[in-house]
């Protein structure tokens, strides 16, 4: 017996299936919708959090706007060029072999024609939107440009018009230029397609409404192309065919005039296409169009070429000085370097008197011998703690106010790196371990014995008598930060730092303003989403006053903050009123300054730095002519804070975006001056200037263009291949009064490793802040550069000797930061020379100091600490200890260490007033006398080495208001 399904049972399965694709697409629309709000919310709550939502907001309007209003267009005239074309379709069409083909297309199409040209309206609409909207800065930079105040030397325009008007303008023209060809091929696919034009047969090929349109349209982009030939005009001064950037003299004499020809050329032919409106023959707009063409050829690639090749180049200096002329001062000025002070002839007779020399090294003071490219490691072994904190492969350069001196100052944060391996869990890392913690700093220009660095603040937590206050050492925000922390919930324990008590550790609970609720279902459903965390929506352990802290990282906070800013690489914390503050430079840069030399800026900051720490941002290999250091920015690393400070109060780009963005950017006299102290010249600024100052230090044209006298930056003389970086450090350049805050450099003749010039440049805000100074050496001088010195270091038998003997064991020695500093009317260079132990598996080795090597003229020496290296260089000569409060025993930069006998002296000195503190306590006076006697006989014998060489610390103590004497400090070497 056979059984047979009900019909209706059929129909139902069939309806079924039949719902399962819509409601598939429903699902697959509202899901992408969802996940494009949830991107949108959470963005737009992260910039509130931070109060900058108008941003957000501002960018994201102007986005959209050019998004529909460029897709619409795109969408409107295609489109509108697609119905003409078929309301212009021939009623009769000739009965054809290829009209038999297409006739199967046109039964095919016809049917659905609306919704074939709708869908391919809309995907055009959606990649011209695309493609147009993410040009949103532009559009906001046209509508709110500001003027420079400086005219191009040919145009007479200003440049806001060839860095705000000339780029707009041709994003417009290329638009149009797109629209008008995308028409054109929609009008000729739809005429063929309907017998407008046809490839086969005799007779005209085309029906004379095809023929009248598609003459309109062609008109239309030969019209376009004459705009675009006036235009070409104005972007000469970007030119590169001459000897230097910028308009040459075949661009004037020769391409100028061409591109004006072809306008002409262009108007008229566009005229003869659409004369073809009421005329038949394609025979005039067809010359016209050959004419436009063959002209192209002739008058604007021939033509120059001619003039470049038969009137330039035999006599190339004299047709193109005026115009090395304008490349000059314009790079020059476009980079900032134009108030560079240059002194000639420096070092060409080094001071030889013994005595001058003398009294030159007295004013030496403290030399940074602290290397931050090298002490990361150091600073890691003797201030991590515990492993789940670390500290950066750099550390960063800044100046604090010890005592009653400034002091340069190595300085880094402990960051958190993760949970502890093998404790692992979505709480731990999320909730528990969600910070790190510490600002520690060390002086630059001095040692504790053994070659550790001299802390100024250290340890977790941080002793209350430190010589930095830090109020808040939580790193809630920081360059190591995870990606999210949920933090501040009620009665959550986050971990603050590790400790002797029962528990081990030390708790908090987070309470900065930074961060997003997220104790509502909705914001839990959000961020699981953004982060694909079931946990964030599903753990007990995020409660009430809960929030999430994402998007940490200074820099990309900063960013996020201010789009049109280009970021320095280096952030580098600050201790500003007891706070932490993350400081970043702020870059604005253009490519399009009249008549200035492009550069890479990826190629231009690239140095050893760069090269081989993970932990320095590189730049991007943007192509730029002009950069300023326009804001200054700041991220607290507590709660998250951020704020930028206009810098460059002229700079015509930043004043635009303040335009756009208003209220995001604070005037420059609201900076507090606590926090302006910290401020320095920024490093990537000052490569790309010293990488123009290479030539464009030479400011005469005839030797601009020899090309003589350039000159290069010089490798780092311990890594083959790699950029020398720039060193900050507190010196006093000739002429100058007193030592300042400075970042410097040297270069070398082309190819040739002598030293060609010393470069540095003011970095303490204030008078000389920005201010350049080149010293530049003669010619003929065989002063040695970097690579050679570093090379008679090795080479020296005395050092080489001294270096032999610290290697010794499996010790190896890094060479530290070669610092070249001008002295005696030459040049002294210092070089720390660090030794790391042999490690083991168990204990990792970090350098510490082993020598200080020195050079001035021929003359070659090292020593323990700087103040031994110079008696060796100069025979007895050494620098002037800075005021301190150091300990005894340290070595102190410019100061030698004690001798074995006053060490004993001091070492008698304080165990004997330790011992009468003691007896004192206990009322005890026979032994108060019994130590006062052993307080008199160590002053007594502390005064005797004092005569015979030593340094006393503190040679007579005196009774402290409670009677008893005042012990000297402790001299016990930091061992962490």
């Amino acid at each position: 017996m056979t059984f047979r399904t009900p019909s209706f049972g059929r129909r139902l399965g069939s309806g079924r299936s039949r719902l399962v694709l819509p409601v598939l697409v429903v699902l697959a629309v509202l899901l992408g919708a969802f996940m494009l709000f949830t991107s949108f919310w959470t963005n737009l709550l992260w910039y509130r959090s931070i109060g900058f939502s108008s941003v957000y907001s501002t960018g994201l309007w102007a986005m959209v706007l050019l998004f529909v209003g460029s897709g619409a267009l795109m969408a409107l005239l295609v489109g509108a060029n697609m119905v003409i074309a078929y309301r212009l379709r021939p009623a009769y069409r000739p009965l054809s072999v290829e009209q038999q083909g297409l006739e199967r297309y046109r039964a095919v199409v016809d049917p659905r024609r609306k919704l074939i040209a709708g869908g391919l309206l809309g995907l055009l609409a959606l990649l011209t939107g695309s493609s147009v909207g993410r040009q949103w800065p532009m559009l906001l930079a046209f509508l709110n440009s500001t003027p420079f105040g400086v005219k191009d030397p040919q145009f007479h325009k200003d440049v806001s018009f060839y860095v705000f008007t000339y780029p707009f303008l041709r994003l417009v023209l290329g638009l149009l230029f797109a629209m008008v060809i995308l028409s054109i091929l929609a009008a000729l696919m739809v005429h063929y397609l309907y017998g407008g034009l046809r490839l086969q047969g005799p007779g005209d090929k085309a029906s004379p409404p095809a023929r009248a349109h598609l003459s309109v349209l062609v008109g239309l982009f030969v019209l376009m192309k004459a705009v675009a030939y006036w235009f070409d005009r104005y972007g000469l001064v970007h030119s590169e065919r001459g000897a230097t950037t910028g308009a040459s003299y075949t661009d004037i004499n020769a391409l100028l005039p061409a591109k004006t020809i072809l306008a002409v050329i262009a108007v008229i032919c566009a005229a003869l296409f659409f004369s073809n409106i009421v005329r038949r023959g394609m025979m005039l707009p067809g010359v016209g169009f050959t004419l436009l063409v063959l002209s192209a050829m002739l008058v604007g690639g021939v033509y120059p070429l001619l003039i470049q090749q038969f009137q330039v180049k035999p006599d190339e200096l004299a047709k193109e000085r005026q115009y090395i002329e304008r490349n000059i001062e314009f790079t020059r000025r476009a980079y900032g370097v134009d108030g560079t002070k240059v002194t000639t002839e420096y070092g060409a007779r080094p001071e030889a008197d013994p005595k001058k020399l003398q009294s030159e090294a007295e004013q030496l003071g403290g030399v940074r011998l602290l290397d931050p490219n090298v002490v990361g490691e150091t600073f890691q072994q003797l201030q991590r703690i515990r492993p789940f904190y670390r500290f950066p492969d750099t550390l960063d350069v800044d100046r604090y106010r010890v005592g009653d001196r400034n002091v340069d100052a190595i300085v880094a944060l402990r960051e958190l790196s993760g949970a502890p391996a093998g404790q692992r869990s979505w709480v731990k890392d999320r909730m528990v371990y969600t910070h790190g913690y510490g600002f520690v700093s060390a002086q630059g220009e001095q040692f504790a014995n053994g070659g550790y660095p001299d802390f100024l603040t250290k340890d977790m937590p941080q002793a209350p008598n430190s010589q930095i206050k830090v109020d808040r050492p939580q790193i809630y925000f920081g360059e190591r930060s995870p990606g999210y922390s949920v933090v501040g919930g009620r009665g959550q324990q986050e971990l603050d730092y590790p400790d002797n008590s029962a528990a081990g550790q030390r708790n908090t609970t987070y309470q900065g303003r930074g961060g997003v609720p997220i104790d509502s279902f909705f914001n839990k459903l959000l961020f699981a989403t953004k982060f694909q965390e079931k946990n964030l929506l599903l753990s007990g352990a995020v409660n009430k006053n809960a929030k999430i802290l994402y998007n940490r990282q200074p820099r990309e906070m900063v960013q996020r903050a201010a789009p049109w800013l280009t970021l320095d690489g280096d952030p580098y914390p600050a201790v500003v009123n007891g706070r932490i503050l993350w400081i970043l430079d702020g870059y604005t840069t253009s490519g399009a300054y009249p008549y200035s030399e492009q550069t890479s800026l990826g190629d231009a900051t690239r140095d050893t730095v760069t090269d081989t720490r993970s932990a320095v941002a590189r730049q991007a290999n943007d192509r730029i002519n002009y950069m300023r250091n326009s804001v200054k920015a700041t991220v607290d690393a507590y709660d998250g804070t951020v704020r930028l400070y206009q810098w460059d109060e002229k700079d015509p780009i930043a004043k635009t975006w303040m335009k756009v963005f208003k209220g995001t950017v604070q005037p420059r006299n609201t900076i507090p001056p606590q926090l302006e102290s910290h401020f320095r010249y920024p490093q990537d600024l000052f490569k790309v200037q010293r990488q123009i100052l290479t030539k464009y230090h030479v400011t005469d044209a005839a030797a601009f263009y020899n090309g003589e006298g350039f000159w290069e930056v010089p490798e780092d003389p311990g890594f083959k291949g790699k950029r020398q970086p720039p060193y900050y450090q507190s010196l006093r350049m000739p002429g100058s009064d007193g030592a300042d805050f400075s970042l410097t450099t040297v270069f070398n003749p082309r190819e040739n490793p002598n030293l060609a010039a010393f470069m540095s440049i003011g970095s303490t805000p204030g008078r000389n802040y920005g201010q350049i100074q080149i010293l530049q050496l003669p010619r003929n001088s065989t002063a040695q550069g970097p690579g050679q010195v570093q090379n008679s270091f090795e080479t020296d038998p005395k050092v080489k000797n001294e270096l032999f003997a610290l290697r010794q064991g499996g010790t190896r020695t890094v060479a530290g930061n070669m610092l070249t500093i001008p002295f005696g009317n030459g040049v002294l260079y210092v070089e720390p020379m660090y030794a790391m132990a042999a490690g083991t598996a168990e204990q990792q080795p970090y350098p510490l100091l082993g020598k200080v090597l020195v050079r001035f003229g021929d003359k070659i020496a090292s020593g323990n600490n700087m103040d031994e290296a110079l008696e060796q260089l100069l025979g007895g000569v050494a620098a002037a200890p800075p005021p301190s409060d150091a300990q005894p025993g340290q070595q102190q930069g410019g100061t030698p260490q004690l001798t074995q006998q006053a060490q004993q002296a001091i070492d008698e000195l304080e165990a004997a007033v330790a011992d009468y503190e003691k007896a004192q306590k206990e009322l005890n006076y026979t032994e108060m006398g019994k130590a006062w006697d052993r307080i008199k006989k160590a002053r007594d014998a502390l005064a005797a080495a004092q005569q015979s060489g030593g340094r006393p610390a503190n040679p007579n103590p005196s009774p402290s208001p409670s009677g008893s004497p005042s012990p000297s400090p402790s001299g016990s070497p930091n061992q962490d």
